[in-house]
């Protein structure tokens, strides 16, 4: 009986392959990480000038902001990270 031999492509694994996926990865989450500092910093910061032009004694603006681009961030990244 003739024994079937496996391809060499499912005997062997690509070393190469796997750290071209591990940098993959790396650039996929560190981009997902800047791009959520960076939706925080933006609407933290319009928060800020909103209550700066307004005039307001309490940061009514920073903190609202601030919390919509906080949920707004984890909202981008859990739908990107779904992907």
């Amino acid at each position: 009986m003739m024994k079937m031999e496996e391809p060499e492509s499912q005997n062997k694994r690509n070393p190469k392959k796997q750290q071209n996926k591990g940098v993959q990865n790396f650039a996929k989450y560190s981009g997902l990480a800047f791009e959520m500092v960076a939706i925080i910093l933006a609407t933290a910061f319009g928060g800020k000038k909103l209550d700066e032009l307004l005039g307001l004694e309490k940061p009514v603006f920073t903190i609202v902001l601030s919390l919509f681009g906080v949920f707004a961030a984890i909202y981008i990244s859990v739908k990107d990270f779904i992907k």
